[in-house]
């Protein structure tokens, strides 16, 4: 059984950019042109990389969307380094682009180049994942998802196979992180283990864990060490289906059965972690829908526009509180 990802649209201020010099890879070619005469927006967007088949299909998500909208799309991909994004960032504020957008490496770091946009008058966005920032009005929102949640929906699916499968003593588990210092990695870390310390403290035991990066090359590498050090493991929580992936391979050459010997739960919902899990190999994913341009553009366009967007703010708990008094569009979750 899959769980929908829940879309939320959050907000914290307005601003945003700049960095370290360094060569991300860039596309700034123009996408769509202005309808009616008025003057088209021009949207610059920061990916992370395309470490894992749910990042390349957003990817085409948002450059489809921009397109669609009729906006001018200034595209950077970062190669998974917070330094490509920061330059990626300062080069849109020199460019005097209308809005910012960006989907940060990792949570830290990026309060400098917020403040540089700020100072520029230009609103800030991000994409599926958050910051944490000394100052909460440096950006205007987040567009993306509750990590912390799909942490505890994959515990709670865990638990369900775990019955499924009459699995009895000690559940071990080996948990392939995702990119350290990343929002999702953090978070869906937590989340996992506050449901599990909550219900299955006597039975489960996270017995080793480890970034794997995102990748799928991370996830073979990493969980072919994890059978070296602890063969006795019979469960993998992968933060991504491409680790999964990744870890089926090494899991096979070790001459043991995914998702029978070594029962596996992840999050994405991508392709390749579908046709896995029909095949046997995966016994559940918690899904994550990586097609966030549209709601993106419709941000977008409200920013410019000065409209009130949906404010959320994130507590030190890393839970989402709507802020009413910050609100005046009607909240909405997709």
């Amino acid at each position: 059984m899959l769980s929908r990802r829940n879309f939320l649209t959050a907000a914290v201020g307005v601003a945003a950019a700049g960095g370290l010099a360094a060569c991300a890879k860039k596309d700034d070619s123009s996408s769509g042109s202005s309808s009616g005469g008025s003057k088209t927006i021009t949207l610059g967007f920061s990916q992370v990389g395309a470490e894992s088949g749910w990042r390349s299909a957003n990817t085409t998500s948002v450059k489809d969307a921009a397109k669609e909208a009729g906006y001018t799309l200034k595209f950077s991909d970062a190669q998974q380094k917070q330094e490509n994004q920061i330059s990626a960032i300062r080069s849109y504020i020199a460019q005097k682009v209308d809005v910012i957008a960006f989907s940060p490496v990792v949570v830290t770091g990026w309060d400098a180049v917020l403040k540089e946009a700020k100072a520029a008058k230009i609103p800030v966005v991000l994409t599926d994942r958050s910051v944490e920032t000394s100052d909460d009005s440096l950006y205007v929102t987040l567009v993306g998802s509750d990590f912390t949640d799909e942490g505890r929906r994959a515990a709670k699916m865990l638990a369900t196979v775990v019955e499924k499968a009459g699995l009895k003593g000690t559940v071990k588990i080996a948990q392939l992180e995702g990119t350290t210092g990343a929002a999702p990695a953090i978070e869906r870390a937590k989340g996992f283990k506050e449901v599990m310390d909550a219900d299955h403290a006597d039975d489960w035991k996270i017995v080793v864990s480890q970034t794997g990066d995102f990748t799928r090359a991370g996830g073979k590498q990493v969980m072919a060490a994890f059978l070296q050090s602890n063969p006795d493991i019979n469960v993998l929580f992968a933060h991504n289906d491409d680790m999964a992936i990744g870890a089926i391979q090494s899991i096979e050459a070790a001459g043991k059965k995914p998702g029978k010997d070594i029962l596996i739960v992840s999050i994405d919902g991508v392709k390749d972690g579908f046709v896995a899990m029909s095949e046997g190999k995966i016994n559940g994913i918690v899904e994550c829908n990586p097609l966030l341009g549209p709601q993106l553009m419709d941000v977008v366009k409200k920013v410019h526009d000065g409209e009130s967007v949906e404010r959320w703010i994130k507590t030190k708990e890393g839970d989402f509180l709507q802020d009413q008094a910050k609100t005046e569009l009607p909240n909405r979750k997709y």
